[in-house]
């Protein structure tokens, strides 16, 4: 396998800023691909370790670009996360003032994160969707656009100028991140974890979504997100993307996956990897009757009561 990671590029995207965060990104090839299906598919056909990628932000939710990567085609795992704080931009050639600005391009996840901005500043521009912000500044740099919404820092590497800067709809603005590589065994559990899955339900039936999210419930576990993403099967048929907290190993995640691997269609593991949000001082003790030791202590009585031990 490579000594090589691909990423959501070109050079100068929030994802390699956020890339560059990871320790071992200064020991790999750092590769950037044109969208996130083909930063994904270098992975699934051996050309690169791994890939990173945006999965969520804090203004709209999933990614589905990404999260419908996950769901489709060969298995892949996430072993990392990153959180970014996002800030753009508006870059534009030397000497374009903000009246002169008729058309702005970026990736369509930014566009819910500057939508007030824009309408209050530049109300009449006509949007582009680019296959990422820094793409956005390249084809400004190329004349096909008068501006982009991008990161600062890719200013200097498009030839461009900012002429807007701290742009965000939304104070605290996030996008998280995710390192996926192919299946593996996952890392241990840090104590600050968290699991992401993929349901499909057997049929389409009254409580059907309450009969999977019951499965996390009654085990104390606490969810993070839940997106629905369509199968493509028709109208009305949807898997559902979630993120969990906790790890695989722990009784009352791995008991949860059991009970959801018995009532669904289909699970896909997408892995247990450490939180980026919070550290072990600030997780939260399960509820009662729900840790690993309550778990074993009920295994116990169980096996105790079939021994005629009770």
């Amino acid at each position: 396998m490579p000594a090589s990671y691909a990423y959501l590029g070109p050079e100068g995207t929030f994802t390699e800023v956020a890339l560059r965060t990871l320790p071992e990104a200064a020991t790999r090839e750092l590769i950037p691909y044109v969208s996130v299906q083909s930063a994904l598919d270098a992975v699934r056909a051996g050309e690169a370790e791994a890939a990173f990628v945006p999965i969520e932000n804090s203004v709209e939710g999933g990614i589905t670009t990404t999260l419908d990567e996950l769901v489709a085609g060969a298995p892949l795992m996430i072993y990392r996360e990153v959180l970014l704080s996002i800030t753009f931009a508006l870059l534009v050639r030397p000497g374009t003032k903000l009246s002169d600005i008729k058309t702005v391009s970026a990736h369509p996840a930014a566009q819910p994160q500057v939508r007030n901005w824009l309408k209050n500043n530049l109300p009449d521009a006509h949007w582009e969707s680019a296959a990422s912000n820094a793409d956005a500044a390249r084809l400004v740099q190329e004349g096909q656009y008068d501006a982009a919404f991008a990161g600062e820092f890719a200013a200097a590497r498009y030839g461009l100028e900012a002429l807007e800067t701290g742009i965000h709809d939304a104070e605290n603005a996030q996008t998280r991140f995710v390192l996926v590589g192919r299946p593996a065994r996952p890392a241990a559990p840090t104590g600050a974890d968290k699991t992401s899955v993929v349901l499909w339900q057997r049929d389409d039936h009254p409580g059907g979504l309450r009969d999977l999210l019951g499965e996390f419930a009654t085990r104390g576990i606490n969810l993070m997100l839940l997106q629905s993403r369509p199968t493509g099967a028709g109208i009305g048929n949807y898997c559902f993307c979630i993120d969990a907290e906790g790890h695989i190993s722990d009784r009352r995640v791995a008991e949860a996956l059991m009970g959801l691997k018995r009532i669904c269609l289909e699970v896909r593991f997408l892995g247990s990897y450490p939180r980026a949000d919070i550290g072990v001082e600030d997780v939260r003790a399960p509820r009662q009757g729900t840790s690993d030791e309550e778990f074993l202590a009920a295994s116990d009585w169980v096996a105790r009561c079939q021994d005629g031990r009770f």
